[in-house]
């Protein structure tokens, strides 16, 4: 059946997973409206800021004393932790805190986060790396200094740790911890699809994402056929190249845009996934364009179902060959219990849901199947 598309829904009859916690349904919104099938869950969960003490406690300890540096290094984060702050009625003491102190802060959004609180930092290096932040600090002699640091999501231990070696006091506030998945079986599911190569892209919003998804993946001892699908058929979206380092640092190759925003992202999957899934086939007549389960047509979209989808495109990777019943079931079907009835039902759903292009899949007496293609 054709119904109607346009070209704002270039992502139509693509898959694309969301592990995001934050901003998930925002995320979602902005996938779905350019056509994609959105599937996933968040691999990570948020512990709500007033509800957490270590934050709480943390936040005594930078009141005791003078500070004498604090480093802003999200600016989600650092508003977070004025929020909670506030909410404990200790905003007022904080802000004097950090006025009396030397702040200085990672990127452009954590530098509008300090000043919309109504402070100034002293320093904010070009890019948003946390070397440069420290790097900045390790220039000066940190012997005895009180540093408040904000992180976010999960620990900067690294960092951390080299300021306490170079004799500083280091309060670490870990505004919005990441706990344990609220669905640990919707992530489990998501490792399944992946490894059954069922999306055409992967989001990631944060690198403990990634890790709790690797980490998801290898309890299931599918660590390696996660790896080998980002790797080839699974196209791995990240917010940034910092979120994209669990995957580098496993070789897989993760795109991500210049600026780190959703937006960005999402615009990063729009013009990045469909020249990589797109197959075009001219029947002479007709020019018609596979885009994951779904055949573009002049003015619509035929949309197939996943079985259907996966016959085609095993036909679409060579036009025009023979492939044998045999050789259909075993790039298509995973389920041992099938045999090639299934394949024959498969190619005749596959015609019916072409319609009047049904003649672009031709019968091979006794050897198997080929598309009609031209030249």
């Amino acid at each position: 059946m054709v119904t109607r598309t346009n070209a704002a829904e270039p992502l139509v009859g693509l898959t694309v997973g969301v592990t995001a916690a934050r901003r998930r349904d925002e995320l979602v919104a902005l996938l779905e409206r350019r056509g994609a099938k959105v599937v996933g869950t968040a691999t990570l969960s948020i512990i709500p800021l007033r509800e957490d003490h270590v934050l709480r406690l943390a936040t005594e300890r930078c009141l005791v004393e003078p500070l004498d540096y604090v480093v802003a290094t999200t600016g989600v984060g650092w508003r977070g932790w004025m929020n909670a702050a506030e909410g404990w009625g200790r905003s007022a003491e904080l802000r004097r805190a950090c006025e009396a102190a030397t702040v200085i802060s990672r990127g452009p959004k954590a530098t509008g986060a300090v000043r919309a609180s109504g402070l100034r930092e002293t320093y904010s290096p070009g890019s948003e790396a946390n070397d440069e932040l420290l790097h900045w600090l390790l220039a000066r002699d940190l012997r005895g200094r009180r540093i408040a640091l904000q992180e976010h999501g999960a620990p900067l231990q690294g960092f951390a740790s080299i300021l306490r070696e170079r004799g500083a006091e280091v309060i670490e506030l870990p505004v919005y911890r990441w706990g344990p998945p609220e669905d640990p079986l919707a992530v489990r599911r998501l490792v399944d699809q992946v490894t059954r190569h069922e999306l055409h892209a992967l989001t990631f919003t944060s690198a403990p994402a990634i890790g709790a998804f690797l980490q998801a993946a290898d309890e299931l001892g599918r660590h390696e056929e996660v790896l080998t699908a980002l790797r080839t058929s699974v196209l791995p979206v990240c917010i940034g190249g910092i979120c994209a380092k669990p995957l580098t640092d496993e070789g897989v190759d993760a795109v991500w845009p210049e600026r780190g925003r959703l937006g960005s992202l999402v615009r990063t999957v729009t013009e990045t996934l469909p020249g990589r899934v797109r197959r075009e086939l001219d029947t002479g007549t007709d020019r018609l364009i596979l885009q994951g389960s779904a055949v573009l047509v002049q003015g619509g979209v035929i949309s197939l179902s996943p079985v259907s989808a996966a016959v085609l495109r095993a036909l679409a990777e060579r036009p025009g060959w023979v492939l044998s019943r045999a050789e259909l079931l075993r790039r298509v079907w995973r389920d041992a219990s099938a045999d090639e009835h299934a394949v024959e039902a498969a190619v005749a759903r596959l015609r019916t849901s072409l319609g009047p292009h049904k003649g672009l899949i031709k019968t091979v007496t006794k050897r198997g199947y080929r598309l009609a293609v031209a030249g």
